[in-house]
Formats: structure tokens, C-alpha cells, sequence
């Protein structure tokens, strides 16, 4: 079994993971576009498969997303500096070795409970809705 074929065995604390309708790329691409569509910057968009092949090791498609918007987050690292740990926002999609696609990303409310936030800062750093409209969840 390649290292990516391993099954996802926890559920992180504070980590929300979604099943996706659609391929890896299509389900980052659509996400990269409401991302864009909100007024969002991309930072990074990494094709950890790709990377992973660089240096010789085989995977199934997993993309990370790097993105956010200083309007959200920036009173949030205002308010406690540490939280820039977490932000800007992040998530990856992946296929498992069923073929099945996956979202993960760092729940807000998670987020707001590791850095003592105030409610008002977190309601800022909408993610759970963007990932459900991208993936035709709503």
C-alpha cells in the first residue's frame, strides 16, 4: 500500500472532512472559483501528487489550497497574533483507495476555542458554507 492509500484513521480534533461528488482537480477548481468569486485571494495552490512524484514517492491526487481575505482574518491575527498559525484558511481535497474524494479543512469555531476569539472575529472566517456550495451540498 503507497502511503496515500492509507485510510484516513482519525478525525482530528477541530478538522471537518466532507465527501466530494467530483474528481480531486474539479473539486479544488470549484472551490478556487467561489474562493475567487467572494473576493478571496489564492495564495497557493499546491498538486501534492506532483510533488510527491519529484522525489520518487507514488500517491492518488491530493490538492492543498492556501487562500483568505485580510477583511476576515485580519482583525482575527489582530486580536491574538498566534492565530496567524491557522490562517491564512487551508484545505485539501483527496482521492482514498476506493476512489472516493474528500475536503478537509479546520473548523472556524475550532479555530476561535485554540485562540480564545471572540465569536464576532470567527463568524468572519466563513468556510464551511463555501465548501458545501462548491460541492453542491447546500
Amino acid at each position: 500500500m503507497i502511503p496515500s492509500e492509507r485510510p484516513v484513521r482519525t478525525n482530528p480534533k477541530g478538522v471537518v472532512i466532507r465527501q466530494s461528488p467530483f474528481s480531486v482537480h474539479e473539486t479544488i477548481d470549484r472551490l478556487e472559483s467561489l474562493i475567487r468569486q467572494r473576493g478571496s485571494t489564492l495564495y497557493v495552490r499546491i498538486d501534492q501528487q506532483a510533488e510527491l512524484q519529484k522525489v520518487g514517492l507514488q500517491s492518488r491526487a491530493l490538492v492543498f489550497l492556501l487562500f483568505g481575505n485580510p477583511k476576515g482574518g485580519g482583525p482575527v491575527i489582530l486580536d491574538n497574533p498566534l492565530a496567524a498559525l491557522d490562517l491564512p484558511l487551508k484545505l485539501i481535497a483527496w482521492e482514498d483507495q476506493q476512489n472516493e474524494v474528500w475536503v478537509a479543512y479546520n473548523r472556524v469555531t475550532y479555530i476561535g476555542e485554540r485562540y480564545k476569539l471572540p465569536a464576532e472575529l470567527v463568524s468572519r472566517l466563513r468556510l464551511g458554507g463555501l465548501v458545501a456550495e462548491a460541492l453542491n451540498l447546500e
